[in-house]
C-alpha cells in the first residue's frame, strides 16, 4: 500500500491542465460545490449529465480541501486507488490465507497500468473499481461471520434437521451484509454498470448460504437458504436504493437541478416526495436514453474482446513540446494495463476454471462472476455499435488480479504434500511435491519481478514524462493499435 501510494502521489499535478474527461468530471464536481447541482455556466441553470453524483462528489472532496486546481481534481482518485490496493490485499489475504500472495495480490494491483493512471486523474472509474471491490469483500466477510454462526451452534447442540427455529442459529445482524450493500449502493452512485455486480452478489449470498447449510446437515439446504434469506437480500436491496437515492441529496434540495420539476413543466402536480420521486425516474429515462443511443465515433474506443488483449488503450494526453535532448519529443499519459500482466489474464482465467471446476472451490467461482460481472454484459452493445472504451473493464481488474494470484498459489502449493513421490497414471514419475513447490515458487517470482520491470519500463508514458520521439514509439508494442 505504501508503495502504491507513493508513486500515485508524487508529481500528481503533472500533467498540467484537464486531461481527456477530466474536462466534464472535474468541472461537474466545481459546480457541485457551488450549486449542489452540475452546472452549465452558458445558460446558468442545471446541466444535464449521464452519470449519478456520487464520483463527483469525491471529486469535489479533494478541490474542497486542495483548491480547483490539478492535485486538488486528482487527489481523491490517488486516495481510491490506493485504498483499493489495501482492500485486495486483505481480501486475497484472507481469500488464499497466505500472507505471501495476499502481498503478492497488492503488488500486482499497485504496478498495474490501468489502475495507476485511473488513480492519477480525475474520472469515474477508479471509485467504482473501489466500491465494487469493498462491496465484495463484505460479502466475503459476512460469508465467513454466517459460517462461524452456524458452527457455535452446532457446537451447542443445535439439530440441523429441525424443521423451527430450533434448527437455526441465533439471530444476529448481518452487519458485513449490510456494509455491502452500502458498498454497491455507492458504486452504482457512480456508475450504473455496477447494477451487474448487484446480480452477482445475490447470487453468491445464495450460493454460499446454501453451502453453509449442506455443511451443517441442512436436509432441505436450497429451500431454506430462500426462505431464510430473502428477507435479508430484499433489505440488501432497500440498503442499496436508499444509499443511490442519497447521494442526489443535492439535486433534491436544489430547485435548479437540470429537470428538477419537470411534472410541473408538464402541467401537473407534483405532489411531496412522490413528485420528486417521478421528476427523477424521468431525468433517468433520459440518461438511460442518452446510453443506449451513443454511437458517435471516437478514436479511442474498444470493443469487450480487445480488452484483455490491450488492442486499444485511451491516450488522456499527448504533446511533442519540452526538452529531451533530441530533435522531437514526445509526453504521453496512455492508459494502458502493464502488458505482461493483462496478457496473463487469459491463461489465467483458464486456470482459474480448471483449479474452480477439479477442485470444486467455491473461491473460483466467485472471482470468475466478479470478471465475467464487468466484461460480458457489454458484449451485446458491440452489434448496436455503442461507442465504448477499454476502462469499462476497470471494475474486474481486481477480480483479475485475484485469478492470477489463485493459478500462482495452485502452482506453488502441491496437492500431494504427504506423498515422498508422485507418479503419473502410467507410471512415469513425476515431480516430487517440495520440487514442484520449489519451482512454483520460482515461476511466480520471475513473473512477479516481470511485471514490475515492465510497468517501470513503460512508467513515463503512464505519467507524462517528456521522452524522445524513439523511446516512446520503442513503447508503442502493438504499432497504430496503441497510437
Amino acid at each position: 500500500m505504501a508503495i502504491a501510494a507513493i508513486i500515485r502521489l508524487v508529481n500528481l499535478s503533472h500533467p498540467k491542465g484537464k486531461i481527456f474527461d477530466e474536462v466534464y468530471y472535474a468541472v461537474d464536481a466545481h459546480h457541485l460545490l457551488l450549486h449542489g447541482v452540475e452546472w452549465d455556466d452558458k445558460t446558468n441553470t442545471g446541466s444535464f449529465v449521464v452519470h449519478p453524483p456520487l464520483g463527483k462528489w469525491l471529486i469535489g472532496a479533494g478541490e474542497a480541501v486542495f483548491g480547483y486546481n490539478d492535485f486538488g481534481w486528482r487527489i481523491s482518485a490517488a486516495i481510491a486507488g490506493t485504498i483499493a490496493v489495501l482492500i485486495v490485499i486483505r481480501l486475497a489475504r484472507r481469500l488464499f490465507r497466505s500472507t505471501v500472495l495476499g502481498c503478492a495480490a497488492g503488488l500486482l494491483m499497485a504496478l498495474d497500468g490501468l489502475e495507476f493512471v485511473l488513480s492519477r486523474v480525475a474520472l469515474l472509474d477508479i471509485f467504482l473499481l473501489m466500491f465494487v471491490l469493498a462491496a465484495f469483500a463484505c460479502l466475503v466477510m459476512d460469508r465467513e461471520h454466517h459460517r462461524r454462526r452456524w458452527l457455535r451452534a452446532l457446537e451447542r447442540g443445535m439439530d440441523p434437521t429441525s424443521p423451527n427455529r430450533d434448527g437455526r442459529p441465533p439471530f444476529a445482524m448481518p452487519w458485513w451484509r449490510l456494509a455491502a450493500g452500502v458498498m454497491t449502493g455507492c458504486a452504482m452512485a457512480v456508475k450504473w454498470s455496477a447494477l451487474w455486480y448487484i446480480i452477482v452478489f445475490v447470487v453468491l449470498i445464495y450460493l454460499w448460504e446454501v453451502g453453509t447449510r449442506k455443511s451443517a446437515g441442512v436436509r432441505r439446504p436450497w429451500r431454506d437458504a430462500f426462505l431464510d434469506e430473502i428477507g435479508w437480500v430484499a433489505v440488501f436491496g432497500l440498503v442499496i436504493i436508499g444509499v443511490y437515492l442519497a447521494s442526489w441529496t443535492g439535486w433534491f434540495a436544489s430547485s435548479q437541478g437540470w429537470d428538477r420539476h419537470w411534472l410541473a413543466s408538464q402541467g401537473h402536480r407534483e405532489l411531496p416526495i412522490i413528485g420528486s420521486l417521478v421528476n427523477l425516474w424521468h431525468y433517468h429515462r433520459e440518461a438511460l436514453h442518452f446510453h443506449d443511443t451513443l454511437t458517435t465515433p471516437h478514436p479511442y474506443q474498444s470493443w469487450p474482446w480487445q480488452w484483455l488483449l490491450l488492442g486499444r488503450p485511451v491516450a488522456f494526453s499527448y504533446n511533442s513540446s519540452g526538452t529531451c535532448g533530441a530533435a522531437t519529443c514526445s509526453s504521453e499519459v496512455l492508459l494502458l494495463g502493464t502488458p505482461v500482466l493483462w496478457w496473463s489474464f487469459i491463461p489465467a482465467l483458464f486456470g482459474l476454471a480448471w483449479f474452480g471446476i477439479s477442485r470444486r472451490d467455491w473461491r473460483a467461482l466467485a472471482i470468475g462472476l466478479g470478471v465475467m460481472a464487468s466484461i460480458l454484459p457489454w458484449f451485446p452493445y458491440e452489434a448496436d455499435d455503442r461507442t465504448m472504451f477499454y476502462f469499462y473493464v476497470a471494475p474486474a481488474e481486481p477480480f483479475l488480479i485475484l485469478a492470477v494470484v489463485y493459478v500462482l498459489g495452485a502452482l506453488i502449493r502441491s496437492p500431494a504434500r504427504n506423498v515422498a513421490t508422485t507418479h503419473s497414471p502410467g507410471g512415469i514419475e513425476l515431480l516430487e511435491p517440495a520440487d514442484r513447490r520449489l519451482m512454483g515458487t520460482v515461476f511466480a517470482g520471475a513473473y512477479m519481478v516481470a511485471v514490475a520491470v515492465i510497468f517501470a519500463y513503460f512508467y513515463p508514458i503512464y505519467v507524462g514524462k517528456v521522452i524522445t520521439y524513439a523511446q516512446w514509439l520503442a513503447r508503442m508494442w502493438l504499432g497504430n493499435r496503441w497510437i
